[in-house]
């Protein structure tokens, strides 16, 4: 999500930490390559020349803090406008409601009955209260088998009336609801291949049947944008509370996340992150943009921490690192908790500072299993000091865990750069 983008602002920002002062010619020729960058990832044009002139006038005005350099004057200015083009500040969920009714809508195959089950488990993790999914999508085929076969592995509660009238499911799972003490209703509504009649006087029905506090679109950011159309339709007609983005962690150049705010006006309140259940994430709009301009996000980094990581097992294994003692056994501990974190590489991405060449370190998931066996084939001694694993010990080991040379050569490199990226955590965690 957003790496070419980034690689292209990081290049412009490092030419202009080069420059002395920042005149009108080499602002020109900076925000020349953001203008090209942005368009490039697919970024409204009426958007990006709105976000330029911004930029341009602030660098050349006399607002800039006089102690900053250059290079930190763009950088704080290109952040700040970023983030408001992005929202400005998070927009937070109605979660006050007794029960609180969520109504998700959207184009056939933008996920969003994967989405519902996302959000009824990430509300369920942060407000520790009890959502029920309610299948009113009575006309895609396995719709509601689909939902139910998510409610279950989510061990949530899928309420459904098989092929009925969505409205009167609606109604019914609303009062369903209220009398065994449900928190959040979460409702599943049917989408089309693109948005007709048929559609939007359903989901108005539903609407003004069971007046939900959220109406949240489910886009697939894939469209590009196409979803700024499917955002306004949708919109005109039901006035949507919030959008969350799909397969952000794709193939996808990202621009409709700069875009939907600004033209929409409709506030971005999710994204996805991964297709794992748990790969929902609330959207902060600064955090996003510091992610953007590659100064990471320590914030979402800890907050997964926090849900997933032993604390006692995180200080310990801090300890030793302080102490210059991190060695396989701590990898391999540290691995295990890593994994249910999600893709290693991802986490990467959240720390400030990272070299380039880092960032792009793959973790294959099938390969989790093959680690363990190969660090859990060695002795403990050799664990606790792999500077003297050389090529009998190497071989031994590959033998031990049915793996090849190469395998075990690879660990250890991966081992390294684990090390390298506690290193410059620990140094930005000084500054």
């Amino acid at each position: 999500m957003f790496e070419n983008l980034g690689d292209r602002l990081q290049s412009a920002i490092n030419k202009i930490k080069g420059y002395g002062k920042i005149t009108e010619d080499n602002i020109s020729e900076v925000t020349r390559e953001i203008r090209l960058a942005l368009l490039e990832a697919d970024v409204n044009y009426k958007v990006v020349k709105e976000f330029i002139n911004n930029v341009k006038e602030k660098a050349l005005g006399e607002e800039v803090a006089k102690s900053l350099k250059p290079g930190e004057q763009f950088v704080k200015i290109l952040k700040d406008e970023l983030v408001d083009l992005l929202g400005g500040n998070k927009e937070d969920i109605y979660v006050s409601g007794n029960p609180s009714v969520l109504m998700l809508v959207g184009l056939q195959g933008s996920g969003k009955t994967t989405t519902i089950g996302k959000l009824a488990l990430l509300l369920r993790k942060k407000y520790k209260k009890n959502p029920l999914l309610v299948a009113c999508d009575v006309y895609r085929p396995a719709a509601i088998e689909q939902l139910q076969t998510i409610g279950k592995e989510l061990n949530i509660d899928v309420y459904t009336e098989g092929k009925k009238n969505p409205v009167d499911i609606a109604v019914n799972a609303i009062k369903y609801a209220k009398e065994n003490k449900y928190n959040y209703v979460l409702i599943d509504t049917a989408g089309r291949l693109h948005i007709d009649e048929d559609l939007m006087n359903e989901l108005k029905d539903i609407n003004q049947s069971v007046s939900p506090n959220e109406i949240l679109l489910v886009i697939d950011s894939m469209m590009g944008q196409d979803a700024i159309n499917v955002i306004e339709g949708f919109n005109n007609e039901l006035k949507l509370t919030g959008a969350i983005l799909t397969k952000l962690d794709g193939d996808t150049r990202g621009g409709v996340a700069l875009s939907v705010r600004h033209l929409t006006n409709v506030p971005i309140k999710f994204v996805g992150a991964s297709e794992k259940m748990d790969g929902l994430d609330e959207f902060y709009p600064e955090r996003m943009a510091t992610r953007i301009l590659g100064m990471g996000d320590l914030m979402t980094m800890i907050e997964k921490a926090e849900e997933a990581i032993d604390e006692d097992e995180a200080k310990k294994t801090a300890k030793r690192m302080e102490q210059g003692k991190f060695d396989l056994e701590d990898f391999l501990s540290t691995f295990r908790q890593i994994k249910k974190l999600g893709p290693l590489e991802n986490l990467i991405k959240l720390i400030p500072g990272v070299p380039k060449e880092l960032k792009n370190v793959k973790v294959d998931p099938k390969d989790m299993a093959h680690i363990e066996a190969i660090i859990l084939s060695m002795t403990p001694y050799e664990r606790r000091h792999p500077e003297i694993l050389k090529a009998t010990r190497k071989q031994r080991i590959a033998k031990g865990s049915a793996r090849s040379v190469e395998e075990v050569n690879r660990l250890l490199n991966q081992f390294e750069q684990m090390k390298k990226v506690m290193k410059y955590t620990k140094k930005y965690q000084k500054m």
